[in-house]
């Protein structure tokens, strides 16, 4: 089948690059955002987040006439879902989070009324097991005229099938391109169909599998990483205690053939690594111990730094007497989740500033390179350079490894290096 319309519902991190790719390889792209501002801003050729390479495709897409924004869904052959997938209010302390639908669920009413025979919905959100059979449902409850895939039926009216993304931030042109995608459809056809969609620009191997299994896959590489960040983490915590230097200790063990220890760092950010496995979590709470604790570990890490911090304040107003917490200004040398991009979204170093800036009576430096101004709820943090933080700065606290931030030398008796950059 020919997919010549391309409608990717949600412009954000993954969705907007998605749709620039098809609109690159000749594809018409109707892109669809609630964001009237994200709309406007595409539609001038511009883009509203900072991804290498993605503004000159945007730009060219648009101008050619192959891409363009709008708040509705409208008819197409294919329709790619990337929205967020959150998780729901905790109500007590301790509650696993459970996850939130309510996008996807929007996504899938808003293009149920302009669906026809032969179309193609995919769900690339990432999302707990079962979701896309849920999303399925959603669909065929809006439309009773049209038939929707199960795993008896070959030949239902539309097609469904779950893509998740696996792009690292900073490199999702290429990685769109380049990356494998695993392919899970609600039936074969689904799948095959959905091959087809995906090999207009993936150069990678489209690798096809059932949808609950695709599901997973995303869940557990991102689970995987974060159970091996918490042990170098808690590491880092128990090379502490001891007075061992971690950053050699890890370079020791990694000599090992063997063995490659992850570096730690103040937690776990992003909107993968540190969210997709409570997916599994709140899926299976009996099974997923291991998963479970490491979400533990990897949440606690930013009060142990904010702790580490307490107490090089304590440590300054014992070396200056004459000085009041008022008079100590704290740089935070990072905010971004990782480092080199300008993402913000689920960062611990971001928390950690955050808390600093809320529990400290002096001043708060932030330090991101990556962004110009601050988000308003940041109001008590003071965007700064480099140079200045260095120089007017008592504590500084290395949160993310931005390369501006490597190779600084600087003589200061409170360093809390999270990061090992400086140790």
């Amino acid at each position: 089948m020919a997919f010549e319309i391309i409608s990717v519902i949600g412009l954000g991190y993954i969705g907007l690059p998605t749709a620039a790719m098809f609109a690159a390889y000749g594809k018409q792209v109707i892109g669809v955002d609630v964001n009237q501002d994200t709309v406007d801003t595409i539609n001038r050729g511009k883009i509203h987040i900072v991804e290498p390479e993605l503004d000159a495709i945007v730009q060219k897409a648009v101008n050619d006439g192959k891409l363009k924004a709008v708040l509705k869904p409208e008819s197409a052959d294919a329709f790619l879902i990337a929205v967020p997938t959150p998780f729901l209010p905790i109500e007590n302390e301790g509650d696993i989070p459970q996850p939130d639908l309510k996008y996807i669920q929007a996504a899938a009413k808003a293009i149920a009324p302009v669906l026809k025979e032969g179309d193609l919905v995919i769900l690339e959100s990432t999302s707990p097991v079962g979701a896309t059979e849920q999303m399925a449902e959603w669909l065929a409850a809006a439309r009773a005229d049209l038939t929707f895939p199960k795993t008896e039926d070959e030949n239902s009216d539309i097609r469904i099938a779950h893509c998740p993304e696996r792009v690292l931030p900073g490199h999702v042109v290429r990685e769109l391109v380049e990356n494998d995608r695993v392919i899970g459809g609600l039936t074969a056809k689904c799948s095959q169909q959905s091959v087809e969609l995906y090999k207009t620009f993936v150069q990678g191997d489209c690798v096809i599998t059932n949808a609950r299994t695709a599901e997973m896959a995303k869940l557990t590489e991102n689970s995987c990483r974060d159970v091996q960040i918490a042990f170098a983490n808690e590491l880092s915590i128990i090379c502490d205690e001891l007075d061992i230097n971690v950053w050699e200790l890890i370079s020791l063990a990694n000599r090992h053939p063997r063995i490659n220890i992850l570096q730690p760092g103040p937690g776990v950010g992003g909107h993968c690594i540190a969210v997709d496995p409570w997916f599994i979590v709140s899926k299976t709470p009996e099974q997923a111990q291991l998963i479970h604790m490491a979400r533990k570990v990897n949440d606690a890490k930013p009060q142990w730094v904010i702790d580490k911090v307490k107490i090089a304040i304590a440590d300054f107003l014992q070396a200056n007497p004459d000085k009041t917490a008022k008079d100590v200004t704290i740089a935070c040398y990072g905010l971004a989740f990782k480092p080199d991009i300008d993402d913000l979204r689920e960062s611990p170093a971001l928390q950690i500033a955050q808390s600093i800036a809320k529990l400290h009576s002096g001043r708060t430096f932030g330090v991101e390179p990556n962004i110009k101004s601050l988000p308003k709820y940041l109001e008590n943090i003071e965007l700064v350079g480099i140079d200045i933080a260095i120089e007017e700065a008592d504590i500084h606290l290395m949160l993310v490894g931005h390369k501006e931030f490597k190779g600084k030398h600087f003589n200061a008796e409170f360093i809390i290096d999270t990061k090992g950059i400086w140790g």
